[in-house]
């Protein structure tokens, strides 16, 4: 392994990364129910994407009803 013959300083370093930084996810909203989504994906809220179902989503009382059956047996 090369050693280093100058070391860089803490704050060059540091400046060379003020590019690094976390980007917004891009978010659309849902044609079907409106809320925001993230984009090229189904809705987690719906389950449509594009106009067709592609996933069964459960409403609060079906999970609640499921996790109380669930821990009952």
């Amino acid at each position: 392994m090369p050693k280093v013959k100058h070391r860089h300083s803490k704050s060059r370093g540091r400046k060379r990364r003020t590019h690094y930084k976390a980007e917004t996810p891009a978010l659309v909203k849902c044609s079907q129910c409106g809320k925001s989504k993230a984009s090229h994906h189904a809705c987690p809220y719906c389950g449509y994407y594009k106009g067709t179902q592609v996933k069964e989503i459960e409403n609060l009382d079906e999970r609640r009803e499921k996790r109380d059956k669930k821990g009952t047996q």
